[in-house]
């Protein structure tokens, strides 16, 4: 497709406007943040846009070409085609081309555990009525191979799954098993405290080539107020379980990731420096959720969004000063944002997808057989609003995808159609996430100027531009590593119990 110079432009140096949104920088009332429909984007003065806005720059002169080379403007429009751009919409949405990759097992809710942030319903660790039946669990297998993508991450979640390993096990080798036919690119998580590892599921993990993620808060005294335990030895028994896993499995066999309760941001250079006292090169802040247990203690643990980047402001600046000293550690979610914005590619990261990665990037299969879109979809479902149950493992995919849960994730999951983020500049680079909106605010289109997530997002996106523009050169190589991370323990995608 070309284009042709219209009326609007006769007289100027000859370019047209292709699709562009813009954003003030909170931090430089002189300038603003530009970006294409591709997610290419500059940072120009406000008379700099003015004058691409109103056809009166030069597109012969440097800025000229950058906004060329970025989709912003097509000189020469007689001549000029979509391609490019078409070219690089499809790289940041290839996501889509299979399906879900990410499938998550929730094999029991009992836990040992009693924390006040916990997002899911959670049974008493003798209560095996909330565990996966040896049914359902072979149906749910079933229903994993009926989705199409060649790589399947296949991830064990409770609760406490361990506290379930007889079905962990059996439904491993049932994939195993199947995949000899499907050839399909399998990989294996558990998402556990690590506190009941033994020697014969670590030969199991070693055999299947598992990779193991946990919850680590920080400093003992953090770790143990935010989960308890019978004991109050939750630190102690997780930092066990993790030297255990690594000698058993490998230094790299390990994720982690923190829940930042209020407690916890007052402390975030002893959390990272916990992280690098115990050897991980990989840290995931985040935030409190607005599910289970979490909802009920919000007033006690909570905090606003406001606090939280401050905490992560001084936290960034400490991940940077220990990545100064030698030692390489990255902050998982600065990684996927400065991904978005320094790449054009797509990790799949299903918070940040659109069309939303609810049911096109990963499915839940619960511990009662129930199947649901997303983790959050399941923990409301714990809550009593089961408004996203896609339906029972006795079903077929297809049957899930036609149901009205999955349509009304997709009438409110592509961003770009939004009210309030189809002008945003971020839109490219960001994702819609409907039932994170339905759990906030009751509906799943939601309020954009006053909803959290959009919030967090803007303010991730709008520090971490500040932060590379201020950046010395030392740092600015360090935080565009993170773009392209070789990372030694990758960030996990799901909750941890």
């Amino acid at each position: 497709m070309k284009f042709r110079t219209n009326d609007a432009f006769a007289g100027t140096p000859g370019y047209r406007l292709l699709p562009l949104r813009f954003r003030r920088l909170p931090w430089d009332a002189e300038r603003v943040f530009v970006s294409s429909t591709a997610g290419d984007w500059l940072i120009l003065r406000h008379d700099e846009l003015e004058q691409v806005i109103a056809g009166t720059l030069d597109p012969n002169t440097p800025l000229g070409a950058d906004l060329q080379a970025r989709h912003l403007i097509a000189a020469d429009p007689s001549r000029t085609t979509l391609a490019p751009l078409l070219s690089q919409v499809r790289s940041r949405k290839q996501c889509l081309q299979h399906g879900p990759s990410l499938h998550i097992f929730v094999v029991s809710l009992r836990c040992h555990h009693s924390c006040a942030y916990c997002q899911v319903s959670r049974a008493e660790s003798t209560q095996t009525a909330f565990d996966l039946s040896d049914a359902n669990a072979a149906l749910a297998v079933e229903r994993l191979f009926e989705w199409p993508s060649p790589t399947l991450t296949v991830e064990f979640q409770g609760g406490e799954p361990l506290l379930h390993f007889e079905q962990v096990r059996a439904i491993t080798e049932r994939i195993q098993q199947r995949n000899r036919h499907e050839g399909r690119n399998m990989r294996f998580v558990l998402a556990s405290t690590l506190h009941d590892l033994n020697d014969d599921q670590l030969a199991f993990f070693r055999e299947h080539s598992f990779q193991l993620s946990t919850s680590l808060d920080g400093p003992e005294w953090l770790h143990n107020a935010n989960r308890p335990r019978p004991g109050r030895d939750s630190y102690a028994r997780t930092v066990a379980g993790i030297e255990r896993a690594r000698s058993a499995l490998g230094e790299d066999s390990v994720s982690a990731l923190t829940t930042l309760t209020q407690r916890s941001l007052g402390a975030p250079r002893e959390i990272v420096d916990e992280y690098r006292r115990l050897g991980f090169h990989s840290i995931f802040l985040r935030p409190l959720s607005p599910y289970g247990f979490a909802r009920k203690t919000g007033p006690r643990i909570g905090y606003a969004l406001a606090h939280f980047f401050e905490f992560y402001r001084e936290a960034l600046e400490q991940i940077l000063a220990v990545n100064r000293s030698g030692y390489a550690l990255e902050e998982a979610y600065a990684s996927l944002i400065l991904s978005q914005l320094l790449t054009p590619f797509s990790h799949g990261y299903v918070d940040l997808r659109s069309p939303t990665g609810a049911g096109l990037g990963a499915v839940v299969y619960d511990y009662d057989g129930q199947a649901y879109p997303s983790d959050e979809a399941r923990m409301l479902a714990a809550m009593g609003d089961r408004t996203f149950a896609l339906g029972h493992v006795a079903q077929s995919v297809r049957e899930w995808l036609a149901a009205p849960a999955m349509q009304r994730v997709l009438d409110a999951g592509v961003a770009e159609a939004l009210p309030g983020c189809a002008d945003c500049a971020f839109v490219p680079l960001c994702g819609a996430d409907p039932i994170d909106h339905y759990a906030r605010q009751g509906d799943t289109c939601g309020h954009r100027p006053s909803s959290d997530f959009c919030r967090k997002q803007l303010g991730f996106f709008d520090l971490l531009l500040e932060r590379m523009e201020h950046a010395n050169a030392q740092d600015r190589a360090v935080l565009e590593s993170w773009a392209l991370p070789q990372r030694r323990d990758a960030p996990p995608q799901t909750e941890v119990a």
